[in-house]
């Protein structure tokens, strides 16, 4: 629970509002005295201000606007959903209780930081380290030698560290062999990993999850891959093996990037979009849709092309 003033400080909002006690945040329908709104246009401004909500986040971009201005519960900031996210998980405060559930087992060697909740079912195998402030959730595995950052969120099922898929061909017998996986899986901090979600070592080197990437459920990382900084990844995508996805980049659902490709820093890959092996998706900001994926314009100017045959 905090002020509306304080809730302003957090935000370094232009103007404090009304000195309101906030308990929670809440959707504009059936907003209470004690809770937090926000608006990012408009008609969801005008929408808010006719609630009971305690305050309310708007962009600034919307200040001055009819109805906006006489308001004093309004804070203003440059991005009222940004905004938002950040109170809601200040308001909320920590609810991780810290500790080793009874039903999990942990290897030999294992370090595990301060403030960490290792779940029911969770296996840590010999010589993992996971880090302080870390929610390992219910049936996580955690293979040998895996290495977690600080505040690290692992949702139900994943696992980390598994054997990569990787084989030698006998050319006279078609029989394949497996190629030492005996890499590791670096993942650092403050990333969250979605449920489900399976991440592989790496073969000789290693596999690295960069700092603040944020993870979907029932995502595949092949070994050798290396996700930058700050990356999106939704559900049901699959990146082979030695693959590299820069900073700030986004993929959408069921993307499909081959071994050796590269993804470019702050590349979006639509839905479904499909890299081949050892493309390189180059263009910040750059929308590449389609399989194989292309610029935007492209692949709508070639979808128009097909509805007129």
């Amino acid at each position: 629970m905090a002020k509306a003033r304080k809730i302003a400080e957090w935000l370094g909002a232009s103007e404090a509002g009304a000195d309101a006690e906030i308990a929670r945040v809440s959707g504009l329908e059936g907003a209470t005295a004690d809770a937090l709104v926000f608006a990012v246009d408009q008609a969801a401004l005008d929408a808010a201000v006719a609630t009971k909500a305690g305050a309310i986040l708007a962009s600034a971009k919307l200040k001055g606007t009819d109805g906006a201005a006489a308001d004093a519960r309004i804070l203003w900031v440059k991005d009222a959903r940004l905004g938002f996210a950040v109170a809601a998980r200040r308001l909320a405060g920590r609810a991780l209780e810290a500790g080793v559930h009874p039903t999990a087992v942990v290897g030999r060697d294992v370090v595990i930081g301060p403030g960490t909740a290792i779940g029911p079912g969770v296996v840590v195998g010999d010589g993992a380290r996971i880090g302080a402030g870390c929610d390992i959730q219910a049936r996580v595995t955690i293979y040998p030698g895996v290495v977690l950052g600080d505040e690290v969120v692992v949702q139900a099922g994943a696992v980390l560290g598994s054997t990569g898929f990787g084989y030698a061909r006998d050319g006279e017998t078609g029989e394949y062999v497996l190629f030492p996986q005996q890499g590791r899986l670096v993942v650092e901090d403050r990333v969250e990993i979605g449920a489900n979600t399976t991440i592989d070592r790496g073969a000789l080197g290693e596999t690295r999850i960069g700092r603040g990437t944020k993870i979907d459920n029932l995502v595949h990382i092949g070994h050798n891959c290396v996700i930058g900084r700050n990356v999106v990844i939704a559900a049901q995508t699959g990146i082979s093996g030695s693959s590299v996805v820069e900073d700030g980049a986004v993929l959408g659902g069921q993307v499909g990037i081959g071994e050796h490709a590269t993804v470019g820093e702050g590349v979006i890959l639509g839905g479904g979009a499909g890299v081949l092996s050892g493309k390189k998706m180059r263009g910040k900001g750059e929308v590449f849709w389609g399989r194989p994926a292309r610029p935007l314009k492209e692949y709508l100017r070639d979808l128009a092309r097909l509805k007129q045959r």
